[in-house]
């Protein structure tokens, strides 16, 4: 398992949530780490603090994953400051329930501008700084991209692209950068009310809805492992897509 001392990784939305840990477990593993937000300046300043608690550099950085200008800016940014790019995780994005027959144009642009085209963008700004350290980027995508799920089309649709969107920079990048994806199923984060979600807990075969330390934890593999594996799509669900 490769080591994350001095390397650099960019996450996105991580001021909270699964970014939050997903950040966090990679400072643990003592890489240094920007975030971006958009909205949530004052929790993306308490999860630096605690980044920074690690004894490795943080800084969080304001960006519109709706703007390419604004990414480009970001990932250029962050290059300059930390000096170099080890790790990109695309984890930003949104999610939404919509009948989808009701489904409108804007709610289906707005799903793909934040779930895929942000990605690609970010992929793309992040590709020679990423090819020269012989880097890799994860993306976060979704057992409903897998799955489909009648009243999340346009998340589903986005994830679905995402997920290949993976395996076209996979051949795309290649050999310099190896680009996997993680695709959580139900993930419960601390503070919402889990009975809301007990009955997804019963019909999967682990007998329990997932944490976001189980998304990190397949993250830091990605992150660490053979650089060799490229490509891949790891289901993080405790075999609730089979």
């Amino acid at each position: 398992m490769e080591s994350l001392i001095d390397h650099v990784a960019l996450v996105t939305g991580a001021a909270k949530r699964i970014g939050r840990v997903l950040a966090l477990s990679l400072a643990e593993a003592k890489a240094s780490v920007a975030i971006t937000y958009r909205e949530s300046e004052n929790d993306a300043e308490r999860t630096v603090a605690d980044l920074r608690a690690f004894g490795v550099a943080a800084k969080s950085y304001w960006c519109d994953l709706r703007s390419p200008e604004s990414i480009r800016e970001t990932v250029q940014a962050v290059a300059n400051d930390f000096g170099r790019l080890d790790l990109l995780v695309n984890n930003a994005g949104i999610f939404e329930t919509a009948a989808m027959e009701s489904i409108s144009v804007e709610q289906w642009d707005a799903m793909f501008e934040t779930n895929t085209r942000a990605p690609f963008l970010t992929s793309q700004s992040a590709y020679p700084h990423l090819k020269a350290t012989h880097g890799r980027i994860i993306n976060i995508g979704s057992l409903g991209g897998v799955h489909p799920w009648p009243t999340h089309g346009h998340y589903c649709t986005s994830k679905a692209a995402l997920h290949m969107l993976t395996e076209t920079m996979s051949k795309a990048f290649a050999p310099e950068i190896s680009v996997n994806c993680v695709a959580p199923g139900m993930i419960v984060t601390n503070g919402e009310a889990s009975a809301e979600y007990e009955h997804f807990a019963h019909k999967t075969p682990m007998r329990r809805n997932g944490t976001p330390q189980d998304v990190a934890e397949a993250v830091l593999f990605f992150a660490t492992g053979p650089h060799f594996i490229t490509g891949q799509i790891l289901g993080v669900d405790g075999g609730l897509g089979l």
